[in-house]
């Protein structure tokens, strides 16, 4: 019984470029879709830029453009990077359109008349520097329940807990660094508090994950929040209906724009969009997210599609995080990876496609890129297995018999062959199992098993060795036939993974112009091959060093004052030399300090407080991001350089009177510098 299905991605934010964290879920949910499609189901899969939100008006400034432009340059960047990642969607579009804004007021004012919008009056975080009140994400602090620090303040990363950002402990402004302050503000809240028995059933029936439905179970436990919605000006999204200087928070139309991407579809398609939407729809829908986003889509989204009168999801599919090397993605390793960086060096975007496949399971546990193993893989699976049987026997055939393969039907092949071939293709049900509970990895190596034995088989017969011999042309003709039926067997079984490479192998290799589909593993249109050529290649291990050096942030000899307080704060690596002048250079007044104390900050993660001698009558006091480098205790009593003429900066730990010098790059650090034996507190640094 075929279906209709609409399936969907998490949105990616348009703040940033997509990286190989990112490609997982795209990857993971384009690998379901074609395999849907291959089984004959009607299946549209949407997505969209997530577009709204305070860091996309902060950046707009910052860059001199309005949001509108950052967000059109930021998707077609998007759009690229997907397109030669083979990720097809029905409609790729942006949460910054006609569509969303009208289905975001639409679901508001039904959720209103449900009874389910209140307003009250609240204290928010409010930032004295930059006049302006703070999002949840640009506010950190320490978590109330678990006391992590630097989180945000929204949720804790830790822990998991959500909460208000007034609740944070020593909290600070991720813009400015200030200490924010407390101001009051109307604010409007959707009642989750009122959902808590529909989501306890909802999670409950199936549509999640059974790690992910007790995740939710703890959250139960400690009750549902009301949910705030609204944001103050300045705010770069859709203003609340009949609220002027209110806006939507992002997370309220962001899933919306699913829909939205759905319904320009529908517009360009002339397809129904209450069919797929409806309360009471048939249809199914499902959702693919990270587990980090999971809160948002379990409990928030399907109580505002219940609440509104709209369909929830069939299943949503939440996935783990991406590790390179057994370790968080790093910039300083190199191993913060780009899309657009990976297709510079590897340029084969299958190659990533193959290894995440054979890495993914139906799970939330994570998944590692380890970029040795990935060249093995790759390079023994794809090349050493699968195209190796097309490269040992598709050349006999189109030299020594025209391109003509033996028909299955007669006595062309032996026993043997037949049993290989019913061996190839017995797993069909499994296999496809396996691609239906994106269980990839499961398939991915019982496609290998299968590959293995047609190599077996080839390696036993020897066509080499047999076309030494022209009366052993029959032999050679069914050994060579067998192999390449055999051969497009795991075309097909590979095809949802490697649409690029299996489509070129079907059209350019076995003469093929038919669209996949799942039944072709038994009966694969093929009765003449073409000449054999080169599809792909080995990848060479230079290509991964070039990589991660391209990627690499070089830190040396970068200065540490302050905390960064996240990524985008962090120094910038220059591509080339900036030349100072002489002048320029003897402004800074570089001095030996003795290391009178150091100590741990309370509250703070990556800081050491030192007091510093530099032979004046009052020491100085120093906030330096060398915590994770030093005990404090084996830095009293060394001598250090410091810059003692920059202006004071005032911190939330107190004032910081000056820069100790310190380095890092790759290898390790931060180290701080320190003066040759003789150099003593208070000499200037020449």
């Amino acid at each position: 019984m075929t279906k209709k299905i609409l399936v969907t991605s998490a949105l990616p934010y348009a703040n940033g470029s997509i990286h190989l964290g990112h490609l997982v879920e795209y990857i993971q949910t384009d690998i379901w879709v074609r395999f849907q499609k291959m089984q004959g189901h009607t299946v549209h899969y949407v997505c969209a830029d997530d577009t709204h939100g305070t860091p996309i008006m902060l950046r707009a400034q910052k860059e001199g453009i309005t949001p509108e432009v950052l967000i059109d340059a930021v998707h077609k960047e998007h759009s690229a990077d997907f397109k030669e990642f083979l990720v097809e969607f029905d409609n790729y579009y942006s949460t910054n359109a006609p569509e969303n804004r009208e289905l975001s007021q639409t679901i508001y004012r039904k959720l209103k008349a449900n009874g389910k919008i209140a307003t009250k009056t609240i204290e928010q975080f409010y930032d004295p520097v930059k006049n302006m009140f703070l999002p949840d994400r640009f506010i950190k602090g320490e978590c109330p329940k678990c006391h992590a620090k630097d989180q945000y303040g929204d949720n804790c990363e830790v822990c998991g807990a959500t909460y208000n950002p007034t609740e944070l402990i020593n909290a600070y402004s991720a813009v400015s660094g200030a200490a924010p302050v407390r101001k009051e503000t109307e604010h409007y809240f959707f009642k989750l508090s009122e959902c808590e028995q529909f989501l306890k059933d909802w999670t409950r029936s199936g549509t999640l994950q059974g790690e992910a439905a007790n995740k939710m179970g703890e959250w139960f436990e400690n009750g549902l929040n009301d949910w705030d919605i609204s944001r103050d000006a300045p705010y770069f999204g859709f203003e609340i209906p009949d609220a002027p200087g209110k806006y939507f928070y992002v997370w309220l139309d962001a899933p919306i724009g699913y829909m939205a991407s759905f319904k320009k579809l529908c517009e360009t398609k002339g397809l129904d969009f209450d069919e797929y939407w409806k309360h009471d729809s048939t249809t199914e829908l499902y959702h693919f997210i990270g587990k980090d986003i999971l809160y948002f889509h379990a409990l928030f989204w399907p109580a505002t599609l219940e609440y509104s009168g709209y369909r929830k999801p069939t299943q949503i599919f939440a996935h783990g995080f991406l590790t390179v090397n057994g370790e968080k993605m790093s910039k300083s390793r190199g191993t913060f990876i780009t899309a657009r960086s990976y297709l510079d060096h590897i340029k084969n975007p299958e190659y990533l496609r193959y290894y995440y496949a054979a890495k993914l399971n139906s799970t939330m546990e994570d998944i590692d890129l380890n970029l040795e193993d990935f060249v093995a893989r790759v390079n023994s699976d794809l090349v050493g297995k699968y195209i190796n049987i097309a490269s040992r026997c598709a050349g006999f055939i189109t030299k020594r018999f025209d391109g003509e393969l033996l028909p299955l039907a007669g006595s062309n092949f032996t026993a043997t062959e037949f049993a290989l071939l019913e061996e190839l293709t017995k797993p069909s049900e499994e296999i496809a199992e396996y691609y239906q509970t994106r269980d990839y990895s499961k398939a991915v190596r019982e496609i290998m098993r299968l590959a293995d034995l047609v190599n077996e088989y080839v390696a036993n017969e020897k066509p080499w060795e047999i076309a030494k011999d022209t009366s052993q042309d029959g032999k050679l003709h069914m050994v060579c036939s067998a192999s390449l039926r055999m051969f497009s067997v795991l075309t097909v079984y590979l095809n949802p993974i490697l649409p690029n490479l299996a489509g070129r192998v079907a059209k350019d290799l076995l003469g093929s112009n038919t669209e996949f589909n799942w039944n072709m593993v038994e009966n694969f249109p093929i009765k003449k091959i073409n000449l054999y050529q080169h599809f792909i290649t080995r990848i060479d291990p230079k290509q991964i060093e070039s990589m991660t050096e391209a990627n690499t942030e070089n830190l040396t000899t970068i200065p540490t004052a302050a905390p960064i307080l996240d990524s985008s704060d962090a120094p910038e690596t220059k591509n080339e030399a900036e030349y100072i002048s002489i002048d320029d250079f003897t402004k800074v007044d570089l001095r030996i300090a003795k290391i009178v104390n150091a100590e741990h900050v309370e509250g703070a993660e990556k800081l050491l407080k030192l007091t510093l001698d530099i032979g004046e009558a009052t020491p100085r006091q120093v906030f330096a991001g060398i915590k994770s480098a030093y005990d404090p205790e084996t830095l009293k009593g060394r001598l250090t350089v410091m810059v003692v003429n920059l202006a004071p900066r005032k911190m939330k730990f107190g004032m910081s009177e000056g820069m100790v010098l310190a380095a890092s790059d790759a290898r390790g650090g931060p180290f701080i510098l320190s003066p040759d034996v003789g150099a003593d507190a208070g000499m200037r640094v020449k």
